[in-house]
């Protein structure tokens, strides 16, 4: 008798537990299809854009191009913007700008792939203007050659100024937020951080290594203990901006693939901060289509590849 009643407990304990399994199971499916409900919501009527005005707004490589456009577009909207670059008379042109049309602006010269530089410039704009709640990841820079070509030197700077010195300013900026739940991280990644680019070999590399470890920072503040929910991500994927950086674009078909304007770029990235986007491309197509293109084999997307016939030619 003890040994049936020890069966029948097994038997009861291992259809409570596939219960209790199926129910999980369940529960993840439900959750998982309210999501893509909720998201199919979204894509139809978008979120309402959120308010910035008062917002300090932390920009690196504010000196040009887009950076200088978005100095230009959040302080337009009432925050207070800081542009921070390496170049003195690009950063103050940039200053000129925004004070020209009444917004507010500070400026700091900085070497973002210098820690201590950034540690100092930091303490300097705590003091002078006030905890950063959005920071802007723009600084980069994009040599075109094939990966030969590439001297160490050339890689090792690219990757300092494209991925480290993201790094280095999370460690710096993201404390604040995380002790107000409050902020919003800005990376500027590309379509070459989505899809492999001959002559951008490394520079392929380290875009692709800025949307991992934004991915990696969301999740770790997402399974805190504490809540970070008040934190938001933006992760943007430009394809060809018309900022001086791409000198030798090569488009099969300019009305399909054509090169887009700073300002028009710029519409798209503010939307899409003001928005809680977590990732972007530019044109916003591209992002529809390689969401597709990858879940079919990879010889598929190559021959779209090939009749685009698109990228960039060499430097030298």
């Amino acid at each position: 008798m003890a040994g049936l009643t020890t069966d029948e407990q097994g038997i009861g304990l291992k259809i409570y537990e596939g219960l209790v399994t199926f129910m999980e199971v369940l529960m993840l499916f439900t959750k998982m299809f309210l999501s893509w409900l909720h998201s199919a919501y979204r894509f139809i009527v978008p979120p309402e854009p959120k308010d910035v005005k008062g917002e300090i707004v932390l920009i690196t490589g504010a000196g040009h191009g887009m950076g200088r456009e978005m100095a230009l577009r959040f302080s337009g909207l009432g925050a207070v913007v800081v542009c921070v670059d390496i170049n003195p008379d690009g950063n103050q042109g940039t200053l000129e700008l925004v004070k020209a049309n009444k917004g507010i602006a500070h400026r700091y010269e900085c070497d973002v792939t210098d820690r201590s530089a950034i540690a100092a410039m930091a303490a300097r704009v705590r003091r002078e203007v006030g905890d950063v709640t959005i920071l802007v990841n723009n600084a980069g820079i994009m040599p075109c050659k094939s990966l030969q070509q590439h001297s160490e030197k050339e890689i090792r700077t690219m990757f300092d100024v494209n991925v480290l010195a993201h790094l280095w300013l999370l460690q710096t900026f993201l404390p604040s937020m995380m002790e107000k739940n409050h902020g919003h991280i800005v990376a500027m990644s590309s379509m070459a951080g989505v899809v492999g680019i001959r002559n951008l070999v490394p520079y392929c590399a380290s875009k692709f290594a800025v949307r991992g470890l934004m991915e990696a920072l969301h999740e770790e503040l997402r399974e805190d203990k504490k809540d970070y929910s008040g934190i938001k991500f933006t992760v943007i994927c430009p394809y060809m901006v018309d900022t001086g950086l791409c000198k030798n674009p090569k488009i099969k078909f300019p009305t399909l693939m054509k090169i887009v304007s700073p300002q028009d770029a710029v519409d798209k990235i503010v939307d899409a901060v003001r928005r809680n986007y977590p990732e972007i491309t530019v044109p916003s197509s591209l992002y529809y289509i390689n969401q597709y293109l990858r879940v079919l084999p990879r010889s598929v997307p190559l021959h779209l590849k090939d009749f685009l016939d698109s990228g960039v030619e060499a430097d030298c």
